[in-house]
C-alpha cells in the first residue's frame, strides 16, 4: 500500500487558555455526522482519512485544506482552517471558557447553547 492511499497523519490538538488539554472536546469535519472525541489525558486527534456519509473517504494528502469544527462543554466553539504539509500537521487550537454571569438578574432564563444539527422551534 503506498503512503497517498493511507493520507498523511494530522493531529488536532485542544487545550485551554492556560495550555491544559480540554478532555471533553470532540472535532468534526463539516462533511461528516461523526464527532470524533479528543484523547482525554493529552487533548489530541489523530486521523489521516475521515469516512463521509455518503461513504467517500476524504483522505488527507499535501496541499488540502481541512477545516474541523472544535467544541467542548463549557468553552466556545471554534472553527479552524488547516492546510496539509508533508510532514509535522499539528493544529494547535485553544478554546476560551463561556462566561457566565451568575449574579445577574436582567437575564433570568438559562443560557441557550446551539450546536449544528439544533433547530429553533416555531
Amino acid at each position: 500500500m503506498a503512503a497517498e492511499e493511507v493520507g498523511i497523519p494530522v493531529t488536532v490538538h485542544v487545550t485551554d487558555i492556560e495550555g491544559l488539554p480540554v478532555a471533553t472536546a470532540v472535532v468534526r469535519h463539516p462533511s461528516e455526522q461523526d464527532r470524533h472525541r479528543v484523547n482525554t489525558e493529552t487533548g489530541k486527534w489523530v486521523a489521516s482519512v475521515l469516512y463521509l456519509p455518503n461513504g467517500d473517504e476524504l483522505v488527507f494528502i499535501k496541499g488540502m485544506e481541512l477545516e474541523f469544527e472544535i467544541s467542548a462543554p463549557g468553552y466556545k466553539n471554534l472553527r479552524v482552517t488547516y492546510f496539509v504539509r508533508k510532514r509535522k500537521n499539528v493544529v494547535p487550537v485553544v478554546l476560551e471558557k463561556m462566561e457566565f454571569d451568575l449574579d445577574s438578574e436582567d437575564d433570568v432564563d438559562d443560557p441557550v447553547i446551539q450546536f449544528g444539527r439544533d433547530k429553533p422551534i416555531d
